[in-house]
């Protein structure tokens, strides 16, 4: 239990560390934006490039795998947004629900601690995650807030604006690069290579301060009432659920159960609020999911950890 503490404590002190700088220095959070650019358009996207690009092609294809991770990723958005319909709530604001218990924060938090976890054979599932989930997120949130007519665009503009950004986000662009890159096993000119490197060691701190100081200059001010289900899709039953997926669908590496798995358990992304904000729907509560999923996966991250390095967990559920 130790070293998993060992592991995961000092990954999560950086968010600490964030949050508290930010409540000392009082500076607003407007000042975080070119922070926000380097790890967006740089460190991060070098991050999955460089792993990606020194990375057997056939590693690249693993339809089956990338089925099963979204799959159950769907099956946790569809549950929460048919339950929030169910209860009287309207498409928007069940969408948003829907993605505070299925959108985990795969790009901030899911590189960095795979790879302290589980070492450089993590790169290539959690890259595959990040790109298909996100791309499923990309799709779902607009096209449900066009059909209950939240800023309804005509059909040739939703479409345009769904696969920009798509085609355009830099954490696709870069996953792209590198799979063309191992596909021609093209290798970038020594002195681009460091400095790819350079940038990309830095992605894994910056992401996380950054993190803690967004969630502390975001204040808390109203709890939503669907919070106990969310902490419980997004933290339990989510990462459950990928490794029955996973089991039943096919027969993957260890490593890479193992990643989806903790990829699966992490909390609601940020993204959720950006979204939320964009569409003026459920703002202030997509907010406290984001900051009490990040509190208690402290907590259950540490436990899924344990269980998995513990042997307690079986590679396959099914064997």
């Amino acid at each position: 239990m130790a070293d998993v503490v060992g592991l995961v404590l000092p990954f999560f002190g950086m968010i600490l560390l964030g949050f508290v700088v930010a409540k000392l220095m009082k500076h607003p959070l407007e000042g975080l934006a070119w922070m926000n650019v380097f790890i967006l358009y740089l460190a991060l996207p070098a991050l999955f490039y460089q792993l990606l690009s020194k990375t057997p092609i056939e590693q690249l294809t693993q339809i089956s795998f990338i089925l099963a991770s979204m799959l159950a990723t769907f099956l946790i958005f569809a549950t929460m947004f048919a339950a929030s319909l169910l209860f009287g709530g309207k498409v928007p604001e069940s969408t948003i629900k829907a993605l505070a218990s299925a959108y985990g924060n795969i790009g901030f938090m899911g590189p960095g601690l795979a790879l302290i976890a589980f070492g450089d054979e993590a790169a290539v599932p959690v890259a595959l995650i990040f790109c298909f989930e996100n791309v499923m997120h990309f799709v779902l949130a607009p096209t449900l807030m066009a059909l209950s007519g939240e800023r309804s665009p005509g059909a040739s503009s939703l479409v345009l604006d769904i696969g920009r950004k798509i085609l355009l986000h830099p954490f696709i662009v870069a996953t792209i690069l590198g799979v063309l890159a191992a596909a021609f096993h093209f290798r970038a000119p020594m002195a681009l290579d460091r400095l790819l490197e350079i940038v990309s060691r830095a992605a894994a701190p910056c992401a996380l301060f950054a993190m803690g100081v967004t969630l502390a200059l975001r204040p808390l001010r109203r709890m939503p009432t669907a919070i106990g289900p969310i902490v419980l899709l997004k933290l339990f039953v989510h990462p459950l659920l990928c490794y029955t997926m996973l089991s039943l669908i096919g027969d993957f590496p260890t490593v890479w159960v193992w990643t989806a798995m903790l990829l699966a358990s992490l909390p609601t992304a940020t993204n959720v609020y950006v979204i939320a904000a964009q569409y003026g729907v459920w703002v202030e509560r997509a907010s406290a999911s984001i900051l009490v999923t990040t509190t208690c996966s402290v907590a259950s991250v540490t436990a899924l950890l344990y269980l998995i390095r513990s042997g307690v967990l079986p590679p396959d559920l099914f064997p």
